[in-house]
């Protein structure tokens, strides 16, 4: 008898192997939403099963955590929602039991399903993830009649096992980062509390603050516009030994160019015709402090060959004097313009470009650390209820229309919209900003909702995304995926999977 099953057991162990090494190898990406499409992916081929979907779902009542499909129409993903919870089925997944049955639509087991029946679902097989269940995999769509085989269902209880530890341990990474402060560590050693968030960018920038307070090198701040360059340099002076000393900033462009050397080195009585007394200028105001020139490009370059003798000799002369100053003054500049493009245009000097950018850095813009929309939004409201003594809060769903946008005008932007929000539902006394109030001009049907997740949110999106680029484009397919930049097939995929038909003309 040994004889006769050993080779069965080995090619089980073999099959159990590969299994367990392709989850694990699929295991090492950074996110669960990748795994699961992958791991989705693998079953199916084994299996032959071209639809599936997965479910992992939260502790206690929070319903399902993560959901994943692979080629399920709408109408089918609804179905496959309703089969997992009604019924037999949602009683095989409570006691850990495989479910198979060979045509879904003629099983007594779901006569009751009007999603089953409607759309004629036939060979399905169904497993429980995890002991006690923590989700389920559900494959359907075999390219041949007939039900799953024994081994489809050996395959697919093992998936399920090995399948549970590597989603706990992504989900849980996923949540410590979510919850994670990167900016801790530094919060401790610079001047910051002014500037909310917790993204590893945001970190990153703190660790350069961190390296250049405790030196008088200058500093470049680069960055869109927005970004918030003179929050940060004021955090960079705040933390540093120069802290008790003024912050004196000058906005370059604002500056009207025949008096930007009077502003900058002051002036004797008489020098011009607005200098009826000895002016003094920022350099002056800021002596012992740090002196921020605030979007460089735009200064005159007689000035700035002017400030290159100040930042080389630590001297100046005020407009109409020729006694020189000596000023202990550190400074600090920012562009919103790629300062090599600057300089290939002649609106910076090339030598005062290598004077100024000792330290470079540069400060990301806000689509590129989404993790500090939420408590950037957060301070603003609370900083604005505060301000008025009207507190209002933000809904959950609010937060997620701020997190999915871009901002192109970055954390000015964000700060504009929640103002003008603020006042909006100040003014119908709401209890919180909704995202009606973010953004009143999109339509209702792209902003979330707060009883959708998620998955929901982001396919109502995606499929009137698609719908629009579709209808831009006269519905050349080609075309669309072109400009969308993705393959033609996958956008086939897309418009299949989201029922999209093109209107007769």
């Amino acid at each position: 008898m040994n004889a006769v099953t050993a080779p069965e057991d080995i090619r089980r162990l073999r099959l159990e192997r590969d299994l367990l090494a392709r989850l694990v190898e699929l295991g090492a990406a950074d996110d669960i939403e990748p795994f699961l499409e992958g791991a989705l992916s693998l079953i199916g081929s084994l299996t032959g099963a071209r639809k599936g979907y997965i479910e992992l779902y939260g502790a206690g009542d929070a319903g399902a955590q993560v959901r994943i499909a692979t080629d399920l129409s709408p109408e089918e993903l609804q179905a496959a929602r309703h089969t997992l919870s009604t019924g037999l089925v949602r009683e095989a997944l409570e006691t850990g039991r495989v479910v198979a049955t060979a045509s879904a639509v003629d099983d007594p087991r779901f006569k009751d399903n009007p999603s089953v029946q409607s759309q004629g679902i036939r060979a399905v097989l169904c497993a429980p993830i995890g002991e006690p269940s923590t989700g389920v995999v559900y494959l359907t769509d075999r390219p041949r009649a007939g039900p799953f085989s024994e081994d489809d269902v050996a395959c697919v209880r093992l998936f399920a096992r090995h399948v549970a530890p590597v989603s706990r341990h992504l989900l849980v990474r996923e949540r410590s980062a979510a919850e994670s402060d990167f900016t801790l560590p530094w919060r401790s050693t610079l001047q910051v509390g002014h500037l909310a968030g917790r993204s590893r960018a945001l970190a990153g920038v703190f660790r350069l603050l961190a390296v250049a307070k405790d030196v008088v090198l200058p500093v470049l701040f680069t960055g869109e516009s927005g970004t918030g360059k003179s929050a940060f340099a004021r955090a960079l002076h705040d933390s540093s030994p120069r802290a008790p000393r003024p912050f004196v900033e000058i906005n370059c462009a604002a500056v009207p160019e025949t008096l930007f050397e009077s502003e900058l080195f002051g002036a004797e009585r008489g020098a011009h015709s607005t200098a009826d007394r000895r002016i003094e200028g920022k350099i002056d105001a800021a002596r012992g402090g740090t002196l921020f020139l605030d979007e460089i490009g735009e200064m005159p370059l007689a000035a700035q060959a002017k400030l290159l003798v100040f930042l080389q000799s630590r001297r100046y002369y005020r407009l109409g004097s020729t006694t020189a100053i000596d000023a202990d003054v550190r400074v600090m500049a920012a562009t919103n313009t790629e300062p090599e493009e600057l300089v290939q245009s002649r609106r910076l000097r090339e030598d005062l470009y290598y004077r100024i950018n000792v330290l470079a850095v540069p400060i990301p813009p806000l689509r590129q650390r989404r993790a500090d929309i939420e408590p950037i939004a957060e301070a603003i409201v609370q900083r604005l209820g505060d301000a008025h003594g009207q507190p209002i809060r933000l809904t959950r769903a609010a937060r997620v229309a701020l997190a999915e946008s871009d901002w192109p005008g970055n954390v000015r932007q964000l700060e504009n919209v929640l103002q003008r929000a603020w006042a909006v539902a100040l003014s119908e006394h709401a209890v919180a900003i909704e995202p009606g109030h973010l953004f009143p001009a999109r339509p209702a049907s792209q902003l979330p909702r707060d009883d959708e997740t998620y998955e929901e949110a982001t396919r109502r999106f995606q499929r009137a995304f698609i719908e629009e680029s579709l209808r831009r484009n006269g519905w050349n397919v080609s075309e669309t995926a072109r400009r969308l930049a993705v393959a033609r097939s996958h956008l086939n995929d897309l418009i299949r999977i989201f029922g999209l038909v093109r209107p007769r003309e």
